[in-house]
């Protein structure tokens, strides 16, 4: 592939990444602009004002400069007008002819309202809770992003509020947690907070574990005991088993048991076998 088709295809690359504006999207679209025209160094005439017609007198130094301008400001204005929906652009940027320009009165219309969007925003972070399901660390983040933008809105709130509404946000099984945070003279930083609520998040699922794993162990032996209380015989079968406890393996008669049997401890005499010891 030989330069010329490489440059090309950057350039198709770079042009494609940019999202289309729809309205809602702006701060992200015109971020994705700055950044391809950076990239291509095809953003001078963003930054720097339109240099004056050039005359026959004009140097060779003023010559380039104002061709490098003019090129920036064609490409970018090309690029630019690429992500905008035909329906958005309309009659009022016909006459523009100045990228600059034209980038400033798109953001006239459709960037968001600045009180508005701080409203939204706080009224998010505010409402925000942690149900115990996805992953604390991010939900955390999550919360310290949406205080970025807030600060970006000139709506800056401290580390030791944002901690607190952390906090708040976290469910009843953290409540021992909070405690111990309100109790101690130490603020903790977000960091902190994010590495502390992680390891209390692990502690409070390991004694989940084990408390499933007990009432388990209790299920199972009240289900073993049932068992053998069904298994056990009853009625006439049970009387006999107690029966059967209380008769003589060596005459079979009932009532006594073989160590108390005359009839056994005269065989052993007859068969020369030491007495047994009487029971005390």
């Amino acid at each position: 592939m030989d330069q010329a088709s490489s440059s090309a295809t950057t350039i198709s690359v770079n042009v494609n990444s940019i999202p289309i504006l729809n309205g809602t999207n702006f701060k992200d679209w015109k971020e994705n602009i700055l950044i391809v025209l950076g990239c291509m160094d095809l953003d001078l005439a963003l930054w720097v004002e339109e240099p004056t017609p050039l005359m026959e007198e004009s140097s060779l130094d003023e010559k380039r400069n104002f061709e490098r301008w003019a090129r920036s400001n064609r490409m970018s204005l090309m690029i630019i007008k690429r992500g905008i929906p035909e329906a958005f652009r309309g009659a009022v940027f016909e006459g523009i002819t100045n990228a600059k320009e034209f980038l400033v009165e798109i953001e006239k219309r459709f960037v968001k309202n600045d009180k508005s969007e701080t409203s939204t925003l706080l009224q998010s972070l505010i409402s925000m809770k942690y149900k115990g399901k996805g992953n604390l660390r991010e939900y955390i983040m999550e919360m310290s992003h949406i205080a970025s933008k807030l600060k970006g809105l000139k709506l800056e709130l401290s580390d030791d509020l944002l901690v607190h509404l952390v906090l708040i946000s976290l469910p009843a099984q953290f409540s021992q947690f909070k405690v111990s945070y309100n109790c101690q003279k130490e603020k903790w930083f977000l960091n902190e907070l994010i590495s502390y609520c992680v390891q209390e998040e692990e502690r409070l699922k390991q004694e989940r574990t084990e408390s499933a794993h007990l009432a388990s162990t209790s299920k199972d032996k009240g289900k073993k005991k049932k068992k053998e209380y069904e298994a056990a015989p009853k009625g006439p079968a049970q009387k006999k088993r107690k029966e059967d406890k209380d008769t003589c393996f060596f005459c079979h008669q009932s009532g006594h048991m073989k160590k108390d049997c005359a009839k056994y401890h005269a065989w052993r005499t007859k068969k020369g076998l030491p007495e047994l010891p009487k029971a005390k």
